[in-house]
């Protein structure tokens, strides 16, 4: 029999093996990873500072324990080059076929580089997995002060994390707001000032133009304004996007991400794809709520019983304690306005479509407390 193939070893991969194991235990599973295959919560990766942890640390089980525990096979530093979906198999590095029966495509999303010049592009770090982790913080050790690029979800955890964790933070966000993407104006300016309170300097408007060696070590980045930073280390957090260069190469339909239906299923239907990679009915969202949903039902589809997935309200926390944040992103495709209380960090912002329903809300301070009452009121995303 050819294997269910996984290709990624992250919190989609794993937990799509977790649960088919619960429903099939015959069936042979391959988990292929290009890191090392240890199991660790990304979410993780973004207060690991707080709380003092190294990657060993934060690592939960090592690629031998998965595959004891699971009953799979997990090749780890395996890089899939191509997918021959006529002859059912995946091209390795090496040269190499794996066959599948099933292929599930849970490589996640690649780092955003943008355009930086300098003759220190190569000394600029991002974190993206726990391998990333480990890298950056061992050349953190013995420094002080950390540039961050990026406001946004990533960017404002890791300046929180890196600031509790005793290091000096500056934040460059050419957007103009902390967390443009995701928060009204009033809750981007409650993180901001909660962030500032904690020791955070933040630079709005100018992006990173070039990275330089500068003297004893330093790094020294040039703003688009005109102005310099020096920092021991910069850190990268200017977003992500969806793996899709091989799904697209093999003649897979992809969007934003690759494209698939209520099934995770793609073009082919022997190939599914699911967590940041994957767009479902238009919505590509990178949390953990879904990823976490379309593993299960994934892991049913998989099993024999083809097992639409539904997406009810999810909304994010985001990890910033200096202001306490959690978001329900309203859908992209509902029109409808913010209405904003704000009385310094605490700020209540609730989006409402032509109809008056709530489709979302942004929540700071004492206002999280209201998260699970203003769930109520919200429709499922996809019922």
């Amino acid at each position: 029999m050819d294997p269910v193939v996984i290709v990624g070893s992250g919190l989609a991969g794993f937990n799509v093996v977790k649960e088919l194991r619960k429903l099939d235990s015959e069936t042979p599973v391959v988990m292929l990873t290009a890191d090392d295959g240890r199991n660790y919560s990304k979410p993780m990766l973004s207060n690991g500072f707080t709380k003092g942890k190294s990657a060993d640390e934060l690592a939960m089980l090592t690629p031998e324990q998965v595959a004891e525990q699971y009953d799979v096979t997990v090749r780890t530093f395996t890089e899939v080059t191509a997918i021959d979906r006529e002859a059912h198999a995946l091209v390795l590095g090496d040269g190499e076929r794996q066959s599948y029966g099933k292929l599930v495509l849970a490589w996640g999303a690649d780092v955003f580089r943008p355009p930086i010049e300098g003759d220190a592009t190569d000394r600029i770090y991002s974190v993206n997995d726990l391998m990333d982790y480990g890298r950056f913080r061992q050349e953190l050790e013995g420094k002080q002060k950390v540039l961050v690029m990026g406001g946004g979800l990533i960017g404002c955890e890791f300046a929180n994390d890196l600031t509790n964790g005793g290091f000096t933070v500056e934040l460059v966000e050419p957007v103009g707001r902390c967390l443009p993407q995701l928060l009204p104006e009033p809750a981007s300016e409650a993180v901001a000032d909660g962030l500032r309170e904690l020791g955070v300097t933040l630079h709005f408007g100018p992006l990173v133009k070039e990275v330089n060696h500068g003297d004893a070590g330093k790094l020294v980045a040039s703003l688009s304004d005109g102005a310099t930073i020096e920092a021991d280390a910069v850190l990268s957090a200017v977003g992500l996007r969806p793996r899709k260069e091989l799904a697209e190469a093999a003649g897979l339909d992809v969007n934003r991400g690759i494209l698939v239906d209520r099934q995770l299923r793609t073009s082919d239907p022997d190939i599914f794809a699911l967590g940041d990679c994957a767009e479902v009915e238009g919505h590509v969202l990178p949390y953990v709520l879904p990823l976490m949903a379309a593993a299960r039902s994934l892991a049913k589809t998989l099993a024999g019983e083809d097992t639409p997935v539904k997406y009810g309200v999810m909304p994010v926390t985001i990890k910033t304690p200096a202001c306490p944040t959690v978001v329900l992103p309203p859908p992209e495709n509902v029109d409808g306005d913010w209405e904003c209380e704000a009385d310094g960090l605490n700020v209540r912002a609730l989006y409402r479509d032509s109809e008056g329903q709530l489709r979302g809300y942004a929540l700071t301070g004492d206002h999280v407390k209201e998260k699970l009452q203003l769930n109520k009121e919200v429709p499922p995303l996809m019922a």
